[in-house]
Order: C-alpha cells, then structure tokens, then sequence
C-alpha cells in the first residue's frame, strides 16, 4: 500500500446529550489542513453514509461555505453555537436551557470513588476478564456470574437476541459461554466493564470511546493483513488502553492480574510494537492531530482513504453497542 495525502482524514468525535449519553456525531472539517479541506477531496458519500444512522450528525461550521454546502446536502447540519458546551473536567450540572449537546474529554476525568453495587459489579467484571483471559473452566466463569445479575441478565439477554443459530431459547450460563465462545464472551466482558453503572456519569461516553478505538484497531490490523488473532489482540489493546481511565488507577496496575502477552502488554505501557502504533492511530485520531495522525499511517503504510472507511465502519459498530445491538462485528 502506498499513502495519499489528498483525501484528508475524518475526524468523527460523539457529542454527549445532556445526560451525559452519546446522541450525536461531530465531523470537525472546520480542523482539517486549508490544503486538503476542498470539498473534492473531502470523502461525503463515507458522510452521507453516518447520516443515515442512528445519531444526529453535525459539523463544525469554518470550513469554506463550498464544503459547508456540500455537506448539508449530505445529510449533516451545522452545529450553532449557542447549542453546545465544552466540558473538560465533570459532567455539567447547570446548563443553559439552550445547550442540547455536550463536547470535551469531561469523561475522561477520575471517577468518583466507587460505592456499593457499582464497586462490586465492576470488580466483579474485571475477575470474569482475567478469568476468561486465562482460558478457565466454564465452571469457574459460570460461578462469578452468578455473582452478578446485571452481568448474568446481559449475557443470556444477548446470546438469545443474536439467536446464535440455535433455534432455541439458552437458559443456563454454561449454554450461553458455550454458544458464544471464548473469543466472543471475551469482547462482550471488555464492553460490560465499561457499560453503564449507577452512579457513574461517565459510562456511555467511555464506552463510545472504547469501542470505536478497540474496533479502529482491529480493522487496521486486518487492512495490513494480518490475522485473526492479532486482529483480536489489536481489538484488546484498543479495549484495554482505558481501564485506567475507567478504575482511576495507573493502567500498569490494572493489568498486573490479567493473563496478556507481552506485545499486548508493551503495546499498552510504551506503544510500542505494531500493535502500539496502531493505538498511536486512534489517539492522535482523538486529538484530531493531522501531523501525527498521517505520519502513523504512513509509517504502517496505510491509506487515509482506507483509514477514513474504518473509522465510519468503527463509528458504526459503535453505534450499535451504544444501543445494546452488538454481537461479533465479523471483522
């Protein structure tokens, strides 16, 4: 593969409601380069497409009135001012009745000290990733999530919507580890980990957040060809490079229980490795940071054309487990 500069990256960022829940999408044209932001180069039908789904889409209004244009007709409306807070550090509690929508990194601020159900489930969810992880007895997962009813409801709620090609309704755990596989119950324990808990404001937006880097991260790996299972470590980097943001504590000692390998585990400390440079990807993504955003994708030899279908396809998937609907994203 060799990399073009003229199609210009799509900077997609969730917009929180005033609850705190991802409701809408912001394409940020108004930071893109002046000498890729022409509207021929700007890639509308990969727009035009996230229109059509479940989130309001905005954009950030700046750019030249061609592309503003452009853009309207694609489906995408332009985010007013008065519309919209920035918040960086907690959840707004007093906003004007005008706000609607809600943008900054405010979720990615520690979290309140956990109480209670919230502390017990979350540990609890972490116990069934280091179980799974390590390839335990189905026995020994099935035990822990008797432990937790909200994690048990979850799981048997999702094996009997996927059908799963069992004609049959799946009533016990032992059914439900069995049908979905380790590799699929693995992904689905990383999104409940970040999946909303009483008290914590910041859940959807972390989840938003994870999801469209574990499922960047994967796509990436399988457009450098590589296989199934780096695509799977690539999805757990992507999942596990939040955990310390989640638990408020240093990544480094979240991990320490988990069984993970040693590139995953570099890849996560010092971004190091292929699989380190392809979370270097998604961040510099979330900075909206063009220069080191294309000099990543340059050094893995990746398009920004191809980069621009993974993030909608990401953006995407990640709408559908913001509604609950994913299952395996059949990468």
């Amino acid at each position: 593969m060799t990399v073009s500069t003229t199609a210009p990256p799509v900077f997609l960022h969730p917009l929180a409601d005033r609850n705190g829940i991802p409701a809408a999408l912001l394409f940020d044209a108004a930071r893109l380069p002046a000498g890729v932001a022409a509207v021929t180069n700007v890639p509308l039908p990969l727009l035009e497409e996230l229109a059509n789904g479940s989130m309001t889409c905005y954009y950030r209004a700046g750019a030249s009135q061609e592309l503003n244009q452009a853009l309207g007709q694609a489906g995408w409306k332009p985010l007013l001012p008065e519309k919209m807070a920035r918040a960086d550090a907690a959840l707004p509690k007093d906003l004007d009745p005008a706000v609607q929508w809600i943008e900054g990194d405010w979720f990615l601020a520690p979290p309140a000290k956990a109480v209670g159900a919230q502390a017990a489930s979350r540990a609890l969810a972490l116990q069934l990733v280091q179980l799974v992880t390590a390839d335990a007895d189905t026995h020994e997962i099935e035990a822990l999530l008797r432990q937790d009813p909200t994690l048990s409801y979850h799981l048997l709620k999702l094996v009997n919507s996927l059908g799963m090609g069992t004609g049959r309704r799946v009533t016990s755990f032992s059914q439900a580890i069995l049908i979905l596989g380790r590799s699929q119950l693995r992904r689905w324990l990383n999104l409940m980990l970040f999946s909303s808990r009483e008290g914590d404001p910041r859940s959807a937006m972390l989840l938003s957040r994870v999801a469209v880097r574990a499922r960047s991260m994967e796509l990436l790996s399988k457009a450098l060809g590589e296989d199934k299972h780096h695509q799977e470590q690539a999805f757990m980097v992507g999942m596990f490079s939040l955990l310390g943001v989640l638990f408020g504590m240093p990544l480094e000692e979240v991990l320490k229980p988990l069984t993970i390998s040693e590139s995953v585990q570099q890849a996560l400390l010092s971004h190091d490795g292929e699989l380190g440079q392809l979370l270097c990807v998604v961040e510099s993504a979330e900075r909206e940071d063009f220069d080191a955003l294309t000099g990543c994708l340059a050094a893995l030899q990746i398009e920004v054309a191809a980069f621009n279908r993974i993030t909608v396809d990401a953006t995407v998937w990640m709408q559908s487990v913001a509604a609950g609907k994913a299952g395996s994203p059949h990468a």
